[in-house]
């Protein structure tokens, strides 16, 4: 397509309108006039010739795959293709999702001279996490004389994937991700003797009875000890409600100060200086308690692997939409953040049933469960209640409910000014007290129930972890 430029209009009226209207006052100079009008319209047609041809033999391409953390900063590389390696200035432009901020809307780039290959960073910012697909760049390219623009949309796809954010969680639990060897290294206590089978050796005066392994004893015809190591190896699993209860809004910690949407433009391109970063809908800025636990299940991720345990994972809502066995490293964490990032909540109850008929046949061995669910609904409670006896006593379940606004004991808070404010208090307290005889009837049953504070939810679930540990609950 080959759209007018400024330059063009201005130029019209110096020459157009002048020599029309000499032609009207003056007849004797019509020819003249003619002459000249032609003459510039001939010129006008030839640039815009030539301008057909500015464009040709370019080619834009993308990364097949492009990873970002929700609201931190990524780099767009956009690899731009000149077959004749000539020196080229081209404006590029992108059509971003609505779930996206970018500091500029255009680029302008300069290819240089005999280089075939170019390439262009574009920043952009994350709101939202989810698979996103970037199609197509759109080109300008000015006439020669720069009466003239010529666009082409150059076909481009890229996959875009944005994970969840936890670099603000790793800030608070700094100690557990510092890599500092053997440097500063603490003995820590543990509670008891371990459970995990090491050796055999021969029997030390002070040894408990209960540790002589009495068939090796009557082998050897004199007493034997069993030695027993603390177990390193653990499997922890985090189980995630992702039905209808877990879209509720809440309010997110504030984001990381490092990612602004203005940030500088590649050193090899120009930003247009004027364009601010687009304005963003109130939705994609508001937080759900889905998004709370996926960025909790991540950093959990994290310390297991710090810790030497297996970690997996489970989501469910009224079917089991994804599940990761336990395993460790790098690989398996890609695999766990790869099967998340795409969550969302499903508008529909949460089958308890289901899930813990499937943990039961998949799981055969003792492992931790760490439930982030929402139990504040009476009959999902009771439901909860009613199935947990399917998973027995092989695991240890800790449930863990994400607390709303306003859910706490009456006189807790004394910012009370209205009988609003005091109305809204009770029902926070009436739900505060059935989550509370929720915890003391699951407390009968051998499980262990959280209330979650939003700001405090990573380092309270990281401190239920390594209590367990500690004790060797497992």
């Amino acid at each position: 397509m080959i759209v007018p430029q400024p330059r063009l209009l201005f130029w019209t009226g110096v020459v157009i309108l002048p020599f029309s209207a000499l032609a009207a006052l003056l007849p004797a100079t019509m020819i003249v006039s003619i002459a000249f009008m032609s003459a510039f319209i001939v010129f006008v047609i030839a640039d815009a010739a030539l301008a057909s041809g500015r464009l040709k033999g370019i080619r834009v391409a993308f990364p097949e795959i492009v990873r970002l953390a929700k609201d931190r900063e990524g780099i767009l590389e956009i690899g731009i293709q000149n077959n004749r390696a000539d020196k080229r200035r081209l404006r590029i432009a992108l059509s971003l999702p609505a779930e996206f901020c970018s500091p500029h809307e255009e680029v302008l780039a300069v290819l240089p001279e005999g280089s075939v290959d170019s390439r262009v960073s574009w920043p952009f910012t994350a709101l939202k996490r989810g698979n996103y697909v970037f199609e197509n760049a759109y080109l300008e390219a000015n006439s020669p004389v720069g009466f003239w623009a010529i666009r082409k949309t150059s076909p481009a796809r890229a996959e875009v994937r944005v994970y969840p954010n936890t670099l603000r969680e790793q800030k608070g639990l700094a100690a557990l991700f510092l890599n500092r060897g053997m440097l500063g290294l603490h003995a820590q206590r543990q509670v008891g003797k371990g459970k995990e089978f090491e050796k055999l050796r021969e029997y030390i005066p002070g040894d408990s009875y209960e540790d002589i392994h009495w068939k090796a004893t009557a082998k050897r015809s004199h007493p034997i000890t069993k030695v027993f190591q603390i177990e390193r190896t653990q499997e922890v699993y985090v189980i995630i409600d992702s039905s209808r209860l877990s879209a509720r809004s809440i309010e997110e910690p504030s984001p990381n100060s490092g990612t602004s949407c203005h940030a500088p433009a590649n050193p090899g391109a120009t930003a247009n200086p004027g364009t601010p970063c687009r304005m963003v809908s109130p939705d994609l800025q508001s937080a759900t308690q889905l998004e709370r636990f996926v960025t909790a299940a991540m950093v959990l991720g994290l310390v297991a692997e710090k810790q030497g345990d297996l970690f997996g994972l489970l989501a469910f809502d009224d079917q089991v939409r994804a599940f990761i066995r336990a395993r460790n490293g790098k690989a398996h964490y890609g695999l766990c953040r790869d099967a998340l990032y795409t969550l969302q909540p499903k508008m529909a109850n949460p089958d308890f049933g289901e899930a813990f008929s499937f943990i039961r046949l998949r799981l055969r061995r003792r492992a931790l469960l760490i439930f982030l669910t929402n139990l504040d609904d009476p009959v999902l409670a009771e439901h909860f209640v009613r199935n947990l006896d399917i998973l027995g006593r092989r695991h240890l379940v800790l449930v863990n409910v994400l607390t709303s606004t306003g859910v706490a004991p009456l006189f807790s808070d004394p910012r009370v000014a209205t009988a609003d404010d005091l109305y809204e208090r009770m029902g926070g307290h009436i739900q505060w007290q059935q989550l509370r005889e929720l915890e003391r009837v699951l407390k009968r049953r051998g499980v262990s129930m959280t209330l979650l504070n939003n700001e405090m939810m990573c380092p309270q679930l990281v401190s239920q972890y390594v209590n367990v540990k500690r004790r060797q609950l497992l």
